[in-house]
C-alpha cells in the first residue's frame, strides 16, 4: 500500500474576503476562460501568496494594494500539492489588497471540478452541459482559490453563456446583459460567507417545476427538457422539508431561493451546494408510472439529506475534513427524521436500523476501520473518508445521543450551536458543548469515547432470576470481526435501555455503562418474561446473550410481540457473532427460520442481506443447492401470502417486500416463480402487459439467472428503448445475474461501452460479482483494464467502490495474496483502506467457512 503523503495547509498570512468571478465555458471545445478579482486581507507582510490551483493555466496576475504600487509576479506550480505560489518583487503590506487573475481551464470528463455532462435533446442530438462538483477539493479545478473549508468568503459570480441555455448559480440572478456572438452575461447576487466547496454553476438545457414553501422560499426542481413532471415528487418533498428544518432548528433558511437540479453525469448521489443542489437523475426524478416504491423513497431521503446540509454544513461548516462526520453523520441522521415526518407510512426508522446502523457496525468491526474523527491531510485522504463510518456510524451515534438526552434538549442545543457558529467553522467539541449545556448531561465525556476511538463494544449479558427480580451482569469488550482480543482494553460510555416481553416498547431501565462490568437489578419482571438490551436498536453496540436468554427471546420473533427493530437487531447481532466465531453459523440459520411468519419489510430485508453474505461462502461448497432449498423454505410462506399482484389496502412497504421476496425466490431456483417471471417478462417485452415498476428488478434478475442469450439480448433491447434513467439503471444492475462465461464477459464489456455512463460503470461491473464465476471474471477484468479504470476514477470514491466490489467476496489466502501483490505494483492511494478491508474480509470469509462448514453441511442436508 502507498505511504501517506506529506501535507501542509495553506499559510494564513493572506486570506480572501470576496471573489468576483467571471467564467465563460465553451460547450463545444470543452474549455473555459476565467477572470477573478480577489479582495484580500493581508494579515502579515509577505512577498508570497500561496493558493490552490489544479489543471488551471493562469495567464496573467496582478496585485494592487491600498497605498501600494501595482505589482506583477512570478508563478510556481506544485502539481502534487495542487497549489500555485505567487512571488512578488516587493512585500505586500498588512491591510486590504486586490489580486486579479485571468486563466483558462478544461471542462473535463471526470465528474469533478468544472466538468462536462453529456445529454441528448428530445430529438436525440448529443449535447453537453457545463456543471460543477467541488467537494471535497475540486473548486481549485475551476478557479484559483483558497480551497479549504475554514477559509470562507463571499462570491460575486458572473457566467457568460449561450443565450439559449439555462445558467444557474447559488444565488438569484441580479442582472443579465446581451453579449456578442449569441452569448449573454448572467450576473448573480452576492453569496453569504461560505466555503469554496459549496459554490456551484450549471449551464445547460432544462425544464423546471416550482413552488413556494410556507416560509416564502422559492423552490425549483430542474429536470431534463420534456420531463418536468418527473420533478413534481421531489418538489413536494422539498416544500415540506425546508419548513420542517426551519421549525426544528428554529433558524430560517438564509437564502431567498433553492434549486434542485438533475445532472446526467454525476459521481455521487447528490451535492448540497448552497442554494443550488445537484443530484444524479435517479436521486431526484420520479416518473409517476415507471418509478418504483424504493426509488421514490430514495428520492425523499436524498432530498431530506441535502436540504439538512443547508443549515448543518453550509451555514455552519466543519473546520477541516477531520470533522467531516459533523456534516455527513448529522445529515444522514436527520434525513430520516424528516422523511418520518413527511411519510410516516415508510416506517423509515426501522429501515435506518438496516441501511445505516447495522451497515456501520459491520464496517466498524474490521481491524481496518477508522475513528469517526480521523486526521486528514492530503486530498487523496479526504476522498477516502466519505464512507460508512463518517455517514452511517456518524448518524447512528447522533441517534444514540438524541435518544439519551431527549428531543427537547437536543433541539435546544442544536439551535444554540447553529446560532453561535453561523457563517463560521466548528470542531466536534463545539457541538458537544452546546448539547451538554442544553441537557445538563456529560455529552462530551460520553461522545468522545465514540468519535475518537475506533470500533464499538459487544455487551455480554447473563441473568439471575429471583422471583420478580432480575439481576443482569453486563460486561463490555471491543467487538472484533475476527473474534480476536484487542490490544489494551478500550472502553466506551454506553447508554443502555432494557425492555421486557411485558414492556417491549417502553424501557424498564436506563443507565450508562461507564466501566467494564456492571450488575444491574430490575424489579417487577415476570418470571416468564424475556429481557432484552438495546430497545429499538438505538445503542451502537452488539449484544451477546447466554444460550438460555437467547432461547427465551425466540418466541418474541415468532409471534412478533417483540418490535420489528428489536427482532432485526437480535438477528443481526447473531449473524455478526457467527462471523466472528463467537456463535455458531448453524444457530444463526436456525434462528433465521423463526422469521418464517415475519411481516415487516425491513426485518426481511436485513435477514436477506445476511443470508446473501452466507450464500457467497456456500457457493464454494458442494451443498449450495441445499442452501437454496433452505431459502425457498424460509421465504416461501411470505411469497405465497403476498402473491404477485397488489391487494386492496396494501401500501409502500408491501410493494417493497413483494419485490424482495420474489427476487430471492427466483435466484433460489423456485420453479413456479421462474415460470411466472418468464411469462411476465415476455408480456412486458412484446407490449402485451407492461410490468409495474416494483416487479421489474426481481423479474429481470430471475429471468437472467435462469435464462440464456435470448433473455440477455431482450434486456439490452429494453435498455436501448428506456428513456427514464432509473429504468436503465435497473436493467444495467440486473445484467450481472447472468450465468455462463460468455454472457458475463459481454456484461463486463457492456459496462465500458458508450452506452453506459461513467457514473454507472462501477455498478454494472459489481453486478456480476454475485456468482463465483462472475467474481473471478470481474477481478480479471479489473486487472486487465486497470489503467483505463484508474485514470477514469482516480481520487474519487467510485474507485474505492469498484475495488471493494471486485475483491472482498473471495475466500482463499491465495486470492488475498494475489490482490495484495497487484495493488503493491498498481497503487491506488485513495483506496488504500478499502483494499486493506477487502483483504480482511476475504480472510474472515475463509475462517467462517473452515470453522462452520461441516456443521452447515450437516444442518442443510438434513433439513
Amino acid at each position: 500500500m502507498s505511504e501517506k503523503k506529506a501535507f501542509e495547509r495553506l499559510p494564513g498570512c493572506v486570506v480572501p474576503k470576496n471573489y468576483t468571478l467571471r467564467l465563460k465555458p465553451d460547450l463545444k471545445a470543452f474549455t473555459f476562460e476565467g477572470q477573478e478579482q480577489i479582495t484580500l486581507d493581508i494579515k502579515s507582510a509577505t512577498k508570497t501568496v500561496k493558493l490552490n490551483s489544479a489543471e488551471i493555466d493562469i495567464t496573467t496576475v496582478s496585485f494592487a494594494g491600498s497605498g501600494q504600487p501595482g505589482q506583477s509576479c512570478s508563478r510556481f506550480y506544485a502539481s502534487e500539492e495542487e497549489t500555485v505560489t505567487l512571488t512578488f518583487p516587493n512585500e505586500l503590506q498588512v491591510g486590504t489588497g486586490s489580486l486579479s487573475l485571468t486563466f483558462t481551464g478544461v471542462l473535463n470528463d471526470k465528474m469533478k471540478g468544472f466538468y462536462r455532462s453529456k445529454y441528448f435533446s428530445p430529438e436525440g442530438e448529443e449535447r453537453y452541459a457545463a456543471v460543477t462538483q467541488f467537494e471535497a477539493t475540486d473548486a481549485r479545478r475551476a478557479f484559483p482559490c483558497w480551497d479549504e473549508p475554514a477559509v470562507k468568503s463571499t462570491f460575486d459570480v458572473t457566467l457568460v453563456v449561450p443565450k439559449d441555455r439555462v445558467a444557474l448559480s447559488n444565488m438569484p440572478v441580479k442582472s443579465e446583459t446581451v453579449e456578442s456572438d449569441g452569448l449573454r452575461s448572467v450576473c448573480y447576487e452576492r453569496t453569504p460567507i461560505m466555503s469554496t466547496y459549496l459554490l456551484a454553476f450549471v449551464v445547460g438545457e432544462y425544464d423546471y417545476v416550482e413552488d413556494t414553501d410556507s416560509d416564502g422560499v422559492k423552490v425549483r426542481v430542474y429536470t431534463p427538457v420534456g420531463k418536468a413532471q418527473q420533478g413534481e415528487f421531489a418538489l413536494q418533498v422539498a416544500v415540506k422539508t425546508l419548513p420542517f428544518y426551519n421549525n426544528y432548528f428554529n433558524i430560517a433558511y438564509p437564502l431567498p431561493k433553492i434549486d434542485l437540479i438533475a445532472i446526467a453525469d454525476f459521481a455521487a448521489g447528490a451535492m448540497e451546494n448552497w442554494g443550488l443542489v445537484t443530484y444524479r437523475e435517479t436521486a431526484l426524478l420520479v416518473d409517476p408510472t415507471n418509478s418504483s416504491s424504493a426509488a421514490r423513497q430514495w428520492v425523499a431521503l436524498v432530498v431530506g439529506h441535502e436540504l439538512a446540509h443547508q443549515w448543518f454544513g453550509n451555514l455552519v461548516t466543519m473546520e477541516w475534513w477531520t470533522h467531516l462526520w459533523l456534516n455527513e453523520g448529522f445529515a444522514s441522521w436527520i434525513e430520516y427524521l424528516c422523511v418520518d415526518h413527511c411519510f410516516p407510512e415508510y416506517d423509515i426508522w426501522t429501515q435506518f436500523a438496516s441501511s445505516d446502523f447495522t451497515h456501520a457496525l459491520n464496517e466498524d468491526a474490521l481491524a481496518n476501520s477508522h475513528p469517526i474523527e480521523v486526521p486528514v491531510g492530503h486530498p487523496d485522504e479526504v476522498d477516502e473518508i466519505f464512507d460508512a463510518i463518517s455517514y452511517s456510524k456518524g448518524a447512528a451515534v447522533i441517534r444514540m445521543l438524541h435518544d439519551y438526552i431527549g428531543d427537547e434538549d437536543f433541539r435546544k442545543g442544536m439551535n444554540a450551536y447553529l446560532t453561535k457558529h453561523k457563517y463560521s467553522n466548528t470542531f466536534t467539541e463545539d457541538l458537544w458543548e452546546a448539547l451538554g449545556n442544553a441537557s445538563g448531561k456529560p455529552v462530551a465525556k460520553i461522545m468522545s469515547s465514540w468519535t475518537k476511538q475506533m470500533g464499538f463494544p459487544v455487551l455480554q449479558v447473563s441473568e439471575k432470576k429471583n422471583g420478580t427480580t432480575r439481576e443482569l451482569t453486563i460486561t463490555q469488550a471491543k467487538f472484533c470481526a475476527d473474534g480476536s482480543k484487542p490490544e489494551g482494553n478500550p472502553q466506551w460510555m454506553v447508554p443502555i435501555s432494557v425492555s421486557t416481553s411485558s414492556s417491549p416498547t417502553e424501557s424498564v431501565h436506563r443507565f450508562v455503562l461507564d466501566e467494564e462490568k456492571a450488575v444491574v437489578t430490575i424489579n417487577d419482571v415476570k418470571e416468564s418474561d424475556w429481557v432484552k438490551l438495546n430497545m429499538g436498536a438505538v445503542g451502537f453496540y452488539r449484544t451477546q446473550y447466554t444460550p438460555d436468554m437467547l432461547l427465551a427471546l425466540i418466541p418474541g420473533i415468532k409471534d412478533q410481540s417483540m418490535p420489528p427493530r428489536d427482532r432485526l437487531g437480535l438477528q443481526n447481532d447473531l449473524s455478526a457473532l457467527a462471523t466472528a466465531g463467537a456463535a455458531s453459523t448453524v444457530d444463526f440459520m436456525k434462528v433465521a427460520m423463526a422469521f418464517e411468519t415475519e411481516t415487516n419489510y425491513t426485518a426481511w430485508s436485513d435477514l436477506s442481506s445476511n443470508l446473501s453474505g452466507l450464500s457467497l461462502l456456500i457457493q464454494y461448497t458442494d451443498y449450495h443447492d441445499s442452501f437454496k432449498a433452505y431459502l425457498r423454505k424460509l421465504f416461501g410462506p411470505v411469497t405465497q401470502r403476498l402473491g404477485w399482484d397488489p391487494k386492496e389496502g396494501e401500501g409502500h412497504l408491501d410493494a417493497m417486500l413483494r419485490s424482495l421476496v420474489i427476487g430471492r425466490m427466483g435466484r433460489a431456483g423456485d420453479e413456479a416463480i421462474i415460470d411466472e417471471a418468464k411469462k411476465r417478462f415476455a408480456a412486458h417485452c412484446d407490449g402485451t402487459q407492461a410490468m409495474p415498476a416494483d416487479l421489474r428488478t426481481p423479474v429481470y434478475t430471475t429471468v437472467l439467472c435462469n435464462g440464456d442469450e435470448a433473455e440477455f439480448d431482450a434486456m439490452l433491447k429494453l435498455f436501448k428503448a428506456a428513456d427514464l434513467h432509473e429504468e436503465k439503471v435497473r436493467l444495467m444492475r440486473s445484467l450481472g445475474a447472468v450465468r455462463g462465461e460468455a454472457l458475463i464477459k459481454r456484461t463486463l464489456e457492456f459496462a465500458m461501452s458508450e452506452d453506459v455512463r461513467s457514473q454507472d460503470t462501477v455498478f454494472v461491473i459489481a453486478g456480476v460479482t454475485g456468482s463465483r464465476l462472475g467474481r473471478d471474471l470481474a477481478w480479471g477484468f479489473l486487472k486487465e483494464r486497470w489503467t483505463e479504470l484508474h485514470d477514469r476514477y482516480k481520487g474519487g470514491f467510485l474507485l474505492s467502490r469498484l475495488i471493494k466490489s471486485t475483491t472482498e467476496k473471495f475466500i482463499s489466502d491465495e486470492k488475498a495474496t494475489e490482490i495484495e501483490e497487484f495493488f503493491k505494483s498498481h497503487p491506488a492511494p485513495a483506496a488504500d483502506r478499502t483494499i486493506r478491508q477487502s483483504l480482511e474480509n476475504i480472510r474472515l470469509n475463509k475462517s467462517q467457512l473452515e470453522r462452520d462448514g461441516d456443521g452447515m453441511r450437516k444442518y442443510l442436508t438434513e433439513l
